[in-house]
Formats: structure tokens, C-alpha cells, sequence
């Protein structure tokens, strides 16, 4: 099973209206291309997941991160790829400059919106979970 450390990011605005989740869309080389998902990345051996989520977050978007409270758990198995064990962490705070290093483009998504946006499969029921409480 390959452990996978997600971070869910939802923008800090005082501002008045929906509430917004940061979403990638992977690169068109890249396995499931174009698809949308949430930033994160494989856990290494001897590390864990929060120190994953910092690290890849750094490593994708050139920011730092204060990683909150374990939001959703699940495993995810995809036929060519294998099984994932994903942990979904809601982060509380960024800093630096958001640059993309790796995505084809990153939005700020209506959290409401999420479902028109072809999501990875794997993620789909977070999807859910958020638009059930925040949408």
C-alpha cells in the first residue's frame, strides 16, 4: 500500500461569499492527465504524513504550511497503480508566495463548484465530504 499525505486548503478570506478550496490539475504528461486534485504526495519511509504534506507543499507550490487536524482517511485502489492509504489534512496556514512548480494550473475553487471539475477518482469522496459541509 503506498501512504499519500493531501492537504486540503481552504482560502483565508475575511471577504464575504463562498468559500474556496485550492485544486491542481496534474500535467498533460502525466498519469491521469489533466485530472484535478488536491496537492500532497507519497509519504517516504521514516516520514510522516504532516512532515509529507509540509514538504510537498513546499516542493509544488513554494510555500510553507501550518498543517491542522487529519480531515478524511481512505483507501483508493486504481487498477494500474495500485492501492493508496490517504490521509486528507486540513491546513490552517500558508506562507511565501503560492508559484507552481508541477501542476499544469492551480485554481481557487467554490468549494460548491467541485463537482463540475473532473476530479481524480480517488478523490471524489472528499469531494463530497466537502461540499456536504461547506457547500
Amino acid at each position: 500500500m503506498i501512504n499519500v499525505a493531501v492537504g486540503i486548503i481552504i482560502k483565508e478570506d475575511p471577504s464575504p461569499g463562498p468559500r474556496q478550496v485550492l485544486l491542481c490539475q496534474r500535467k498533460q504528461s502525466a498519469r491521469y492527465p489533466l485530472k484535478w486534485e488536491f496537492p500532497g504526495g507519497k509519504v517516504e519511509p521514516n516520514e510522516h504524513p504532516e512532515e509529507c504534506l509540509r514538504r510537498e507543499l513546499f516542493e509544488e507550490l513554494h510555500v510553507q504550511a501550518t498543517v491542522g487536524t487529519l480531515y478524511h482517511q481512505q483507501h483508493y485502489t486504481y487498477p494500474d497503480s495500485g492501492t493508496f492509504d490517504v490521509l486528507y489534512y486540513l491546513v490552517q496556514h500558508l506562507s511565501g508566495e503560492m508559484e507552481n512548480r508541477v501542476f499544469e494550473r492551480f485554481e481557487w475553487v467554490p468549494i460548491a463548484r467541485l463537482s463540475e471539475y473532473d476530479i481524480l477518482e480517488g478523490n471524489r469522496n472528499v469531494v463530497t465530504k466537502l461540499i456536504d459541509a461547506h457547500g
